[in-house]
C-alpha cells in the first residue's frame, strides 16, 4: 500500500484516469471483462485507476460456478472467495505498476465481510492508495485524492471519493444514501484545501457509486415512440433532455434515497467540476442540471445485465488548465474491436446473451440428434 493518497501529474503535465464501475463479478470471472480491462490498461496507459463501486458481486460470492447453489459458507469462506474475486481486477494494475483506489457500491458488503475487513484486501497491494485510514467520522471509502503538480510542490486538483451505499448487517437492510457526516466532511475538507491554496478553490471531480436524485433533472417526459425513450416506472416514458445532456439513457436512473444536502453543498462550494456516478449499468451520459454537471459511466461487468455500452471511462486532466478536462467512454467494441474472436467472447460471456446461447446449444443438440437418427436409418 502506498503511504499517501496524493498523486502527481505526470512528466508531461497530464493525468490520465481510468474509471471502472460495476466490475461486479466473482471467483470464476467472465473472461470478456478481464480481457477488455487488460487491453484498456495497455491502450489507455492510465496514471490512476478508480474502481467506483460494485467491485464484486458480493451477495453471490459463495454460489456455484453455474446456478445459485451454495458451495461454501461462513466468514472465512466468504473472505477467501472475496480475495480471489478481487484479484481479477487488482492484479493487472499491480503488475503494470498502476496506482488505484476505490469506493464501495451496494453489492460490495452484502455478505459476512465488513467494509473495514474488505478494504484491508485492497491495501495489501503495493499500488493501492491508502484511502481513509484516520477519520472515524466517515466511512473508510470516503476520502479525497490530492493531485499535485508534476514537481510535487502544489495541489493543483482534487478527487473526491464518497461512500453512497452500505449494508446494515444487524437489520439485514441495504441503504443507498449520502450520510450527513459525508456532506459535512466534504464542506470542511474543501475549505481546508481552499485555505491551503491561498484562498482559491481547488478544481475537482467527485466520484460516488449511486447517483443523487438531482440527476433526474437531465430527463424529460416524452412519447413512447421518441428515440431513446424508456419507461419511467409510472406508466409513462422519459428520455434525455438533449438541451441538457448527451449520451445514452438505457434505464431509469436508480438514485440515492437521500443526498443529505450534498447537491446544495456542491453548488455553493463551486469547486466540483462534475459528479461522476455508476450503478446504472445501461446509462452512459454527460449533462448539466441547475449549474451542476453529471457524468454517468456504464458497467464493466459481463456477469450482470448490460449492453454494448459496456466499457470504461477516461478522464484526462491538464496541469496547466486544471479547470477543464476531457472525458470519453471506451466501450468493449472500441477496446476489443469487432473481430470474430471479440464477438465470440462477448456472445459467450454477456448476461443478456443467455437466451441466444441456450438457443444455439439447443439447435446444436437437435442437429446432432438428427444426424444420429439419419445415420441409424442409413445403417439399417
Amino acid at each position: 500500500m502506498k503511504k499517501t493518497n496524493a498523486i502527481k501529474f505526470n512528466k508531461n503535465g497530464r493525468l490520465v484516469i481510468m474509471q471502472v464501475s460495476d466490475a461486479q463479478d466473482m471467483v470464476h470471472v467472465r473472461r470478456a471483462m478481464t480481457h477488455m480491462l487488460d487491453k484498456a490498461y495497455d491502450c489507455i496507459k492510465p496514471d490512476l485507476v478508480l474502481f467506483t463501486g460494485d467491485n464484486i458481486l458480493g451477495n453471490h460470492l459463495l454460489d456455484a460456478r453455474i446456478g445459485t447453489r451454495k458451495v461454501a459458507d461462513g466468514w472465512y469462506a466468504t473472505y477467501e472467495r472475496l480475495v480471489k474475486s478481487l484479484e481479477h481486477i487488482l492484479v493487472p494494475c499491480e503488475k503494470r505498476g498502476i496506482p488505484f483506489a476505490m469506493i464501495y457500491g451496494n453489492h460490495d458488503d452484502v455478505n459476512a465481510v465488513t467494509k473495514e475487513e474488505h478494504i484491508g484486501i485492497f491495501r495489501r497491494y503495493e499500488n493501492c492508495l491508502p484511502m481513509n485510514t484516520d477519520n472515524p467520522e466517515v466511512d473508510c471509502d470516503t476520502y479525497n485524492i490530492p493531485v499535485l503538480s508534476s514537481d510535487g510542490k502544489k495541489t493543483v486538483f482534487n478527487l473526491w471519493m464518497l461512500d453512497s451505499a452500505w449494508h446494515d448487517k444487524e437489520t439485514g437492510r441495504s441503504y443507498c444514501e449520502i450520510k450527513p457526516q459525508t456532506t459535512e466532511w466534504f464542506k470542511k475538507t474543501s475549505e481546508e484545501l481552499r485555505f491551503a491554496n491561498g484562498g482559491e478553490s481547488v478544481p475537482s471531480l467527485m466520484f460516488m457509486h449511486v447517483p443523487i436524485k438531482q440527476q433526474y433533472g437531465l430527463l424529460k417526459k416524452c412519447e413512447a415512440e421518441t428515440p431513446g425513450a424508456i419507461k419511467d416506472g409510472d406508466g409513462g416514458y422519459v428520455c434525455l433532455d438533449n438541451e441538457k445532456a448527451v449520451g445514452v439513457l438505457g434505464e431509469m436512473p436508480c438514485v440515492c434515497d437521500d443526498d443529505a444536502g450534498l447537491f446544495d453543498a456542491v453548488k455553493q462550494d463551486g469547486s466540483v467540476l462534475a459528479l461522476v456516478g455508476g450503478h446504472d449499468h445501461l446509462n452512459s451520459f454527460d449533462g448539466v442540471y441547475d449549474g451542476v454537471r453529471f457524468i454517468q459511466t456504464p458497467c464493466a461487468s459481463f456477469r450482470c445485465y448490460g449492453s454494448r455500452e459496456r466499457g470504461v471511462r477516461l478522464f484526462v486532466l491538464d496541469e496547466n488548465n486544471p479547470a477543464e478536462f476531457e472525458t470519453q467512454v471506451f466501450t468493449y467494441d472500441m477496446i476489443c474491436g469487432k473481430k470474430p474472436s471479440s464477438e465470440l467472447r462477448y456472445f459467450r460471456d454477456a448476461d443478456e446473451k443467455v437466451k441466444e446461447r441456450i438457443a444455439v446449444i439447443a439447435a446444436g443438440a437437435a442437429a446432432i440428434a438428427a444426424a444420429g437418427i439419419k445415420a441409424a436409418i442409413k445403417k439399417k
